[in-house]
């Protein structure tokens, strides 16, 4: 069984007037004090409105959903405690006149002096999911493989509309405020793994990039682990959502390595070609058309057909076919986190979306 783990990124909000508050220090040593996380579950970010959890290493799929409740939770209620709420939502609906502080620490103060107002802004909240490989080479591959999908996945899992208390028109908001950055989007193809080394060190050579760490694209080597981490989705409102992308994208590992093996042609897109389809998932979400692997504009519904048949080999072999059928027709039935964000403003106001984007982070 191929392992996985993921790591989500929250936003900690008042809950009378949903602007951040720079909290995270406190709520994070609350959260990590208790009998629920254990050290290293609750992590650091980059502003100190924001706060993250990281499973350990999974091989089941009920284990990645019960470690996110687990940790949900434990984040929720030091949050609760502290007088403020976490959110769930891949951006702040709403951000106020004042930059928030960064987290103290060398790294971030020299990427606030380099990027200032992207620091500023960057409230911003991603799923990571760390996927095992078993080598470096491997993982190259599989990073050629799996580019052309990540535009589906990152269109399944939109959840940023709003920016400013505003509708922006995009569902992941997100995914334009991260693409400011100087090394993003859906990876380059790979000549190997020598060659992703070169492209890396040539990188860090230009001064451009500080460290390993300003490799944003949406899927990528980890450094700190023998995984790869797919990068490209926001933030979800509740585990099962999670779960679902994390039980996908497992797939489409799996489903790589065994195309790999067996010796399948890689297939190819130009780099604009992917970079408007990345653009164009991030706008529409699932609620219109998405440009398939081959270059194709077809609707979001056909595009996730697609996905699902390319992957229910590996979802058949892990036992996970009849969860992820289940949660993607869910998906294609109410629409994505993007379109229940929109349902609450139009209903509730304010106070409606903030609801949402608290409660269903505990779920």
């Amino acid at each position: 069984m191929i392992t996985l783990g993921v790591e989500e990124e929250y936003l900690l909000v008042d809950p009378h007037t949903w602007l951040p508050v720079p909290v995270a220090e406190e709520v994070g040593a609350a959260a990590g004090l208790g009998a629920v996380a254990e050290e290293g579950e609750v992590q650091r970010e980059l502003l100190q409105v924001q706060i993250e959890v990281a499973t350990p290493v999974c091989t089941e799929l009920d284990e990645v959903g019960g470690h996110l409740l687990r940790l949900r939770h434990a984040v929720a209620s030091a949050a609760e405690a502290g007088g403020c709420r976490v959110a769930a939502s891949a951006t702040a609906p709403l951000k106020g006149s004042v930059p928030v502080p960064i987290t103290p620490g060398s790294r971030y103060q020299k990427m606030r002096h380099d990027a200032g107002r992207l620091v500023d802004e960057h409230l911003i909240n991603g799923m990571h999911v760390h996927v095992g490989v078993p080598d470096k080479d491997t993982g190259v591959a599989v990073l050629n493989r799996i580019r052309l999908w990540l535009p589906t996945v990152l269109a399944m899992s939109a959840n940023s509309p709003l920016w400013e208390g505003r509708d922006t028109g995009f569902a992941s908001w997100r995914t334009i405020v991260f693409g400011r950055w100087p090394v993003t989007g859906p990876p380059p193809h790979f000549h190997g793994y020598a060659d992703y080394e070169q492209r890396v060190d040539d990188l860090l050579a230009s001064g451009v990039i500080a460290d390993r760490g300003q490799l944003y694209w949406q899927a990528r080597l980890s450094d700190r682990f023998p995984t790869i981490e797919v990068r490209c989705a926001d933030v979800q409102l509740a585990a099962d959502d999670a779960v679902m992308l994390a039980g996908v994208i497992r797939a489409l590992v799996a489903t790589a390595i065994t195309e790999e093996k067996g010796g399948i042609a890689v297939p190819t897109c130009s780099p604009e070609l992917l970079r408007a389809a990345d653009w164009h998932a991030a706008r529409h979400g699932t609620s219109g058309s998405l440009v398939d692997p081959e270059g194709r504009r077809r609707s979001a519904g056909d595009v996730l057909c697609m996905l699902m048949a390319h992957i229910l080999p590996a979802l058949e072999e892990s036992g996970d076919a009849r969860e992820i059928t289940a949660l993607v027709h869910r998906l294609l039935r109410r629409g994505t986190p993007a379109d229940r964000q929109r349902r609450a403003l139009a209903e509730g106001g304010m106070g409606g979306l903030g609801a949402l984007i608290t409660a269903e982070g505990t779920r």
